[in-house]
């Protein structure tokens, strides 16, 4: 588990200010942007089904975008395959700047992927809309690292 830091850049204030995320190898996450609701609870569970990945959590991480955490620990060879079969089913034939493909391409340059926990700029902090399956693995460990992470932002702003 690692701490992602990315820099932002605010277009109105011209200051970098830090994105917290959660990285690892071991959890399958997708992130779709500017996709509806049913749409991705219709992609979750049929990846969770066909990759048997026991079970899912879906947060709502700005309007219309999403990210999606799976239970089941994979490893980086099958997180990456699963991450590259989504973007192929999902956004088709025209790939080349389409967000849940850059999403894939950037987690394998990077050799982990990552889905931000705290505020952005101008985006809340993600809050979960839907729960499926088992919540016992990886989801778990997402949940505690989330936990704590905001347990320190709250701390330190106090």
């Amino acid at each position: 588990m690692v701490i992602g830091l990315k820099a932002q850049k605010s277009k109105a204030v011209k200051k970098t200010k830090p994105v917290l995320g959660y990285s690892d190898i071991s959890t399958v996450k997708l992130d779709f942007d500017n996709k509806p609701l049913r749409t991705v609870k219709y992609w979750a569970n049929r990846v969770c089904r066909f990759f048997k990945l026991e079970g899912f959590l879906i947060l709502n991480s700005s309007k219309g975008s999403y990210h999606v955490v799976f239970n089941r620990t994979v490893s980086w060879i099958e997180n990456v395959h699963i991450m590259d079969w989504v973007a192929l089913m999902v956004e088709g034939r025209g790939l080349k700047n389409l967000p849940l493909t850059k999403y894939g391409l950037m987690q394998g340059i990077k050799e982990s992927s990552c889905l931000r926990l705290g505020s952005k700029v101008s985006k809340p902090s993600p809050r979960i809309v839907l729960r499926f399956g088992s919540q016992n693995g990886e989801i778990k460990k997402y949940l505690t690292f989330r936990r704590t992470v905001k347990q320190i932002i709250r701390r330190s702003s106090q």
